[in-house]
């Protein structure tokens, strides 16, 4: 048995303000190109205004954490990054934090162990449209 490690890059453009996207079939399609059947795969966003992290990507569920996030670490309150850089990010930066920037999950079978209503989601705090990379790291055999 050969360990191997397959990296990727996805590509997405994002709306910013807690833009929420199912990334779930582009992880998905670079685990079959990798060829591996057995190991983990790694999610990662660098960055430090977006995030990586499961959650059942239906309406309901994706509004019911956007507007957990904002209770968490709202908009409309000063941040002492804003006052540092100007930029008014500070709340996104926050947010970023609290969620981290990486997943990893299983790989058995040529298939990510994700739970039936499971989805893997890339979200971008920031206060304005950005071009998103994220990288899909597969470690196993």
């Amino acid at each position: 048995m050969d360990f191997k490690i397959s990296n990727y890059y996805l590509f997405f453009k994002t709306s910013g303000d807690t833009d929420i996207i199912d990334i779930t079939p582009h992880v998905s399609s670079k685990v079959t190109e990798s060829g591996l059947t057995e190991g983990q795969v790694l999610i990662f966003v660098p960055g430090s205004t977006a995030s990586v992290t499961t959650i059942e990507y239906e309406n309901g569920v994706v509004w019911d954490l956007k507007e957990a996030i904002e209770r968490l670490a709202p908009k409309g309150i000063p941040y002492r990054h804003d006052a540092r850089w100007g930029d008014g990010n500070g709340y996104a930066h926050v947010r970023a934090a609290l969620l981290g920037p990486s997943l990893t999950v299983p790989l058995i079978k040529s298939r990510l162990i994700l739970g039936t209503w499971q989805q893997i989601v890339l979200v971008d705090f920031d206060n304005e449209q950005r071009d998103r990379k994220v990288v899909v790291s597969i470690s196993g055999s």
